[in-house]
């Protein structure tokens, strides 16, 4: 797409600053406007659909669109409450409402909690945490969408999008104003899903911490079709997408991410996928070492002659009480 006759693509001819420029403006477009209040005890988020959010939706699809990038904004703006309301509820019903206040305007109970975008920037960020999100996305993907017509995902699951309570120890996901194109197959979207979470982390985690971090929170979500399917995704795209993926990663530049990207897809093919229901794997690394272990003579069938772990015990203590190597400590019963 948008290839001229001399092989260059679009995105070869944009200079540098210009492509940072369209970067920054993309990220400036607030389709949404937030605010917190306090209604009846309880602290809400209104969210309202700017006059302009509508045109400027539009426009950031047409890039989306012309960059290949399968997600969209739910610029009708009745079509967006209805989906933000249903997206909260679905997933933060047992404890907390949304409600659609007017035309533009919906309100949602504030969850308890700060997300890990911020935990990650004070550096408090904790596997406990990694695996929360895993098995929160885990649990998301599991639900049904009527819109999608399949299982549902997020389409924006990015760090910020996930609020961590102290108190119950689980993440709750939030922000719902972008989706995945329904002609993306589920697995695909799911896959989308853990990708965003972890372009946020590629570029602020430090070294030592990135792979152990980024298999924690696979490791919780715990679907081997979806993760390999990921393994496909985790390669620095070029073209119109890469001003996106410039926005996703924080400006990281592409030699870190194809360094630590390099780093998972070799960790991930490491992996075993158990067949055990709670969908948990364990490293190749791991076995290896078991192997490695002496062989247990409790799971073994003895016979006559092979000594047991209690004689073996009561030979090395009556040698070492002995008056010397050669003399045993007891003298043989004579009857």
């Amino acid at each position: 797409m948008f290839n001229f006759g001399n092989g260059k693509t679009l995105i070869d001819l944009i200079p540098d600053r210009l492509s940072h420029a369209a970067t920054s403006f993309v990220e400036s477009l607030k389709i949404n406007s937030i605010t917190e209040k306090s209604r009846r005890h309880r602290r809400i988020v209104v969210k309202r659909r700017n006059l302009y959010g509508e045109r400027a939706a539009a426009l950031i699809n047409f890039y989306f669109r012309a960059a290949g990038i399968p997600i969209r904004y739910v610029s009708n703006v009745r079509e967006w409450r209805r989906w933000e309301m249903r997206c909260f509820q679905m997933l933060n019903g047992d404890r907390f409402r949304a409600k659609v206040i007017n035309s533009r305007t919906v309100t949602l109970d504030k969850l308890p909690g700060d997300n890990l975008w911020e935990h990650m920037n004070r550096g408090t960020l904790t596997p406990q945490m990694l695996k929360a999100a895993g098995s929160e996305y885990r649990r998301a993907h599991h639900f049904q969408s009527k819109e999608l017509g399949c299982p549902w995902s997020h389409g924006d699951a990015s760090m910020t999008n996930v609020i961590y309570d102290e108190k119950t120890k689980r993440t709750r996901l939030i922000d719902f104003e972008i989706r995945h194109e329904k002609s993306l197959p589920a697995r695909a979207r799911h896959a989308d899903d853990l990708l965003v979470f972890l372009l946020d982390m590629v570029g602020r985690i430090p070294t030592r911490q990135w792979l152990p971090f980024a298999i924690c929170f696979l490791r919780a979500y715990g679907n081997p079709p979806v993760i390999r399917q990921l393994k496909k995704r985790l390669v620095v795209p070029s073209g119109l997408a890469s001003i996106w993926w410039n926005v996703r990663t924080n400006f990281t530049p592409n030699a870190k991410v194809t360094r630590r990207f390099q780093a998972l897809r070799r960790a991930i093919d490491k992996l075993e996928f158990s067949q055990s229901g709670s969908g948990l794997y364990r490293s190749l690394a791991t076995d290896s070492a078991r192997n490695k272990r002496r062989p247990s003579i409790t799971c073994q069938r003895t016979r006559a002659g092979i000594p047991t772990s209690k004689s073996r015990k009561r030979a090395k203590r009556d040698m070492a009480k002995a008056v010397s190597p050669g003399m045993p400590r007891r003298l043989p019963i004579t009857r």
